[in-house]
């Protein structure tokens, strides 16, 4: 059933271009589409679980998610998420990408059918969508989601109905539980044999046929409706060349095309049909048992007080759990790494097990320490997520963020940026106003994300006890919470000021749909954590881990005869001196880093960041660290584990154990308080950079973040060094 789809469509030529490409054999693929918050993620992962990846769509930055399904027997697919969507006429970045997709017949990634999930609580609003798509010709399943909320509010839905009058099959489901997941299958199986919708929802007025007929003759395009899309979005649709884009212009032109007025009528007739679609399949017992309790729920989480504080409290629980329950698994880990160096220093000696112990071991305890702190803040923000309290918070944010300049879409990437600025930069392209698009990329790196985590852990736990505060919250979790509001304190006036001098006047608004309160889909949780953690280990982790090993060569050698020469006089002091072995082994080992490659370099930037307080080593940790934030700890480890006696133990024992010239302790609280507010404001991530540039298309933007917030970085850092030293 499936073999006349085994060959891969044309992946050369462009619609009305001409010319044939290569054919190679692939698994069949299908596009899972739908409305925000109707189920399609979870669907996603019920159908792939582990075997998922996340790339780019070719030619953007949006995020794209695919995944092996098996279908039944031996067959499989590949699933596609496609971004959530309400129609396909695209009102941001993400969107279109839909229709760069599915306008394109030649494309290699054009899907063989797709799978429509939508809301059976909310059938009106989802098959807006639906009837598009099927106009559009595709071969489509309807996954008719979330019955169990339908259910709850006396909706009834007459399947076999709904079935023939759509054309289509329909599976009733419910993606969070895997109910109906095995007839879906089953049903997407068949559907391989790629039969297209029986009818059609919507025809084009008989005015337009000769626009679209013109239109299809240029591009051979199937059907009118999607020639229609051409005339539409033809500006929008990276796969047209110059020349079509010309043509397009001209012929909309020459027939007064009004894409403005076609939409708006487009859209009233597919409701008017759909309207009376539902008066045939959808009956309605009037129950409410569940409303009145979710919105007296969103009364209080959404409240102009309580809200702020209820949301305050969560915060502080995430963090309060980032110390306190991380921090067993990290001394375990940590307590690992540091008797598996000591086990092979023990038992074997060189250059090469030098480089094993003190470059590559050490580095990896950096990588490797911060996974359960990693995994409890993706776990936090992923049950917030599938509970639908996230919704809420960024409702809720929306007020305070609006005298800054920023949007009420702006409040999802600064959170996202918690996580990681990269991604929440990317979801900067939901926001439609150009000002407020600019504004959220250029904050956001101020948002302390996970990468941080590392270097506040460590340094914070140098310096603040381990003690409660009135008997029952941790101390070390309220500086660390205090660092995040500094970093969103910074976020918002920093846009405060940007929005003066772009004189950001745009109004935008802000529309949201909260999804029904919902208990975590563990399954969920577990499958975004693995993701993160994985994503964390093995890029931030290869940097990491590389960078130690670099370190180590260059903090293990030295120019010209310098070590060797600083090495005998610290042994001729020794010997005049009559110190102890383990002193001098100490001293040469320090005397030999100092006159290191490593040791020269951070001699050279000194003078720049002593006024900071920092020194030489803090120097080379904070130039690597510019690869990525993280990287700090694991250069830390590194130039500690090369200056001292390899025995002192975990990376935050070496660190304790650092003295000054006269002795005392070197991580001092006035120190390492300029170093975590450095590293607040800093920019030292460069894949940020990188995604800025391809977000803004411009090296303005990028390098604006740069020189701003290392400037104030230093001025922050220097500040509380001049006040607390």
């Amino acid at each position: 059933m499936a073999g006349a789809i085994q060959e891969a469509r044309p992946a050369g030529p462009l619609p009305g271009t001409g010319g044939a490409a290569p054919v190679a054999e692939r698994l069949p693929r299908l596009a899972l589409i739908g409305n925000p918050n109707s189920g399609k993620t979870s669907l996603f992962n019920q159908l792939t679980g582990l075997n998922q990846k996340v790339g780019n769509f070719p030619g953007v930055t949006v995020d794209r998610k695919t995944g092996i399904a098996a279908l039944g027997g031996q067959r499989r697919a590949e699933v596609v998420d496609l971004p959530g969507t309400y129609s396909l006429y695209p009102k941001s970045l993400d969107e279109r990408v839909i229709a760069d997709l599915l306008y394109n017949p030649l494309s290699p990634d054009y899907p063989d059918f797709v799978v429509v999930t939508v809301d059976a609580s909310n059938l009106r609003r989802s098959l807006l969508l639906f009837s598009q798509l099927a106009d559009l010709g595709l071969p489509a399943i309807l996954a008719l989601n979330m019955t169990d909320v339908a259910a709850e509010r006396g909706i009834q839905i007459d399947l076999p109905a709904l079935e023939r009058e759509l054309g289509v099959p329909v599976v009733p489901m419910n993606a969070r539980k895997g109910v109906g997941l095995a007839a879906l299958r089953i049903v997407m199986a068949d559907r391989l044999a790629a039969r297209p919708p029986a009818g059609r929802f919507w025809q084009p007025a008989a005015e337009l046929r000769p626009l679209l007929a013109a239109i299809r003759t240029r591009f051979d395009l199937p059907n009118d409706y999607l020639a229609l899309h051409y005339a539409h979005q033809f500006e929008q649709l990276h796969f047209l060349n110059e020349a079509d884009r010309h043509y397009l212009t001209e012929l909309t032109q020459e027939y007064a095309f009004d894409s403005t007025a076609q939409q708006a009528s487009e859209t009233v007739a597919r409701y008017a049909h759909i309207n009376e679609l539902l008066l045939e399949v959808v009956t309605v017992t009037r129950t409410e048992r569940r409303e009145p309790a979710s919105n007296r729920i969103d009364k209080v989480l959404t409240h102009r007080v309580f809200g702020y504080l209820i949301f305050l409290a969560i915060l502080f629980l995430l963090f309060q759990a980032i110390f306190a329950w991380a921090q067993y698994p990290m001394d375990l880990i940590d307590q690992g790494i540091s008797a598996l160096s000591a086990a092979i220093q023990e038992r074997f000696s060189g250059p090469l097990v030098r480089l094993l112990t003190e470059g590559v071991i050490a580095g990896l305890g950096g990588v490797l320490i911060f996974i359960p702190q990693i995994a409890l803040l993706f776990a936090f923000l992923a049950v917030l997520e599938e509970t639908g309290y996230m919704a809420r918070v960024t409702f809720l944010m929306d007020k305070l963020m609006r005298p800054f300049g920023l949007s009420g879409k702006s409040v999802v990437p600064l959170i996202s940026g918690l996580a990681c600025a990269v991604p929440a930069i990317m979801g900067a392209r939901t926001i439609e106003s150009w000002k407020d698009r600019m504004l959220t990329i250029f904050v956001t790196p101020l948002m302390s994300c996970s990468a941080r985590i590392p270097v506040y852990t460590v340094l914070v736990a140098l310096v603040v006890p381990d003690e409660s505060w009135l008997g029952i919250f941790n101390l070390r979790g309220l500086v660390l919470m205090g660092l995040y509001l500094l970093g969103l304190g910074s976020a918002l006036l920093s846009a405060l000021l940007l929005k003066t001098v772009l004189k950001a006047r745009e109004r935008s608004y802000f529309i949201m749909e909260f999804p029904v309160y919902r208990w975590p889909r563990w399954k969920n949780v577990g499958l975004t954590i693995v993701e993160k953690v994985k994503a964390f280990i093995f890029q931030a982790g290869k940097v990491i881990v590389a960078i130690s090993v670099l370190l180590w060569v260059l903090a293990s050698y030295g120019p010209g005869q310098r070590q060797a020469q600083a090495e005998a006089q610290v042994q001729q002091t020794a010997q005049a001196q009559r110190w102890p072995a383990a002193e001098t082994e100490r001293r040469v080992a320090s005397a030999r880093l100092e006159n290191s490659y490593a040791g020269t370099f951070g001699h050279v930037i000194e003078p720049v960041i002593r006024p900071l307080g920092f020194d030489w080593k803090i120097g080379i940790a904070l130039l690597t660290s510019f690869a990525a934030r993280e990287v700090f700890v694991g250069t830390m480890s590194t130039i500690y584990s090369v200056g001292q006696d390899a025995d002192l133990g975990t990376v935050q024992q070496k660190l304790a154990n650092e003295k000054d010239a006269s002795g005392q302790s070197f991580f001092t609280p006035a120190r390492a308080l300029s170093l975590l507010v450095f590293y607040v404001f800093a920019m030292q991530c460069m894949s940020t950079l990188a995604v800025t540039y391809r977000e803004t298309k411009s090296w303005r933007w990028p390098l604006g973040q740069l020189v701003y917030m290392t400037g104030l970085a230093y001025a922050a850092s220097l500040l509380v060094w001049q006040v607390f030293a």
